[in-house]
């Protein structure tokens, strides 16, 4: 019977064969310990030399790491494995050999593994990072689907900024300019028109040049939209969102957990209804922290993010922040016109920003004295005018990115961890 390492719980007592590639391997004098991986997990196999042909001991001794096999053997209990199970082999067939595989078990610089990516993802910690990416991903689907939203997907090709930057990338669109999209959130407003409740998911690029362990060129976000929805209705959306996948992680991720040496009691502290403060708060924090420099208007940083998170133990709400530092399309707050109806979730432990939402101008009058403040292309940002001149509603959304998720929840240190093949300001290699 052939199965995957991940499924080896269903044949116990049974001799079963598993495709695999070597992980590691120790050996005694009449024992060998194979550690097995086949993509859907870690499992050791043990070859006793009394138990096996001399042609299948010496095989076990020789063979390399991370060269492939057929294992054949019968599944037991291990209660001192997290898994839970090994194999007691009884046949080995090599497939293919691996010779001087350049990722041994010894230390390694972080530049040679990112120069070995392709190679470094079989590790059991880099496989761990992906299976809890994967969870959340997973989850996302879950939960929207749960809540009524459709999942529409914008062009990764556009014509202008989402937020009138120009942290983007160009390219030529036959006889036009064009550039890689650096948020899907306004063509998401178009589809709540159509659709109420909708999300994207998808890669988004943006041309920043930052080294910082929280930065990507290129991420992946998740950009609900919601019609007929006021602020205060948007947040109760993502922190319940939030609370969903990191329940999610901790149901199904367990063993990855484990791997990564997280700390669960850390996420079981991830509960709804998550702690608010106004950015005016946020500033008197701040200054009570040590950072005297700190202006009313400022952005804030990492470090500011940081202190702010070490105050609390789960995600919290910065709130209301100033007009003149977010974008053109937040709704100003109607009882305070110098700042707008946003919130940004910083995560704890130190991970910053994982989502960015607001509230959105729904007055034409409005939006098109943002457009003239901004100094937007009326030509390229007609058709999002017009969602304002035909049918207007309240609505409001958020975009969380996934990479800094992922790091939050698994305790990765970088986001280069939480994304398969990164790309980073100096590496678009491998």
């Amino acid at each position: 019977m052939k199965t995957t390492i991940n499924r080896v719980s269903e044949f116990l007592g049974q001799e079963v064969t598993i495709g695999a590639w070597l992980a590691n391997k120790r050996s005694s004098g009449k024992i060998a310990f194979l550690q097995l991986r086949d993509g859907t997990g870690f499992m050791q196999g043990v070859v006793v030399k009394a138990a096996v042909t001399e042609e299948v001991f010496q095989l076990a001794k020789t063979v390399t790491q991370e060269s492939s096999l057929f294992v054949t053997g019968t599944i037991v209990e291990d209660s001192r494995s997290p898994f839970g199970y090994e194999m007691q082999v009884t046949k080995i067939e090599l497939i293919a050999s691996a010779v001087d595989y350049p990722i041994t078990p010894k230390e390694h610089g972080t530049e040679f593994l990112m120069d070995h990516r392709h190679l470094w993802l079989r590790s059991k910690k880099q496989h761990a990072i992906m299976k809890i990416r994967d969870q959340i991903i997973q989850a996302t689907y879950q939960f929207f689907d749960k809540e009524g939203f459709t999942k529409i997907d914008p062009p990764i090709l556009t014509g202008a900024a989402a937020e009138g930057t120009t942290e983007l990338f160009h390219t030529q669109y036959f006889d036009e300019e064009a550039y890689l999209s650096q948020s899907g959130q306004l063509y998401m407003e178009a589809a709540a028109m159509a659709f109420n409740r909708v999300f994207s998911f998808g890669p988004t690029f943006r041309a920043e040049k930052s080294k910082t362990r929280r930065h990507l060129i290129e991420f992946w976000m998740i950009e609900p939209e919601m019609a007929f929805v006021t602020h205060e209705e948007s947040l109760a959306v993502q922190e319940q969102y939030v609370q969903y996948i990191v329940e999610s992680v901790l149901t199904n991720c367990a063993l990855e957990l484990h791997t990564l040496e997280r700390n669960i009691d850390a996420l079981k502290k991830v509960k709804a209804p998550f702690p608010r403060i106004t950015y005016d708060q946020a500033i008197d924090i701040l200054k009570e922290k040590g950072f005297a420099d700190i202006e009313w208007g400022e952005d804030f940083g990492a470090p500011h993010e940081t202190a702010i998170a070490e105050s609390y133990d789960q995600p919290v709400f910065i709130t209301h922040y100033p007009k003149d530092i977010k974008a053109f399309y937040m709704k100003p707050d109607p009882e305070r016109d110098d700042v707008v109806l946003c919130a940004d979730l910083i995560a704890p432990e130190g991970y910053g920003e994982i989502i960015g939402g607001s509230a959105r101008i729904d007055d034409l009058e409005l939006m098109e004295q943002r457009y003239q403040e901004h100094d937007l292309s009326g030509a390229a940002y007609q058709w999002y005018l017009e969602l304002r001149k035909f049918g207007s509603v309240p609505h409001a959304g958020f975009g969380l990115g996934l990479e800094r998720t992922v790091a939050w929840i698994s305790g990765a240190e970088h986001v280069r961890e939480t994304i398969p093949f990164p790309r980073l300001l100096n590496r678009l290699y491998p």
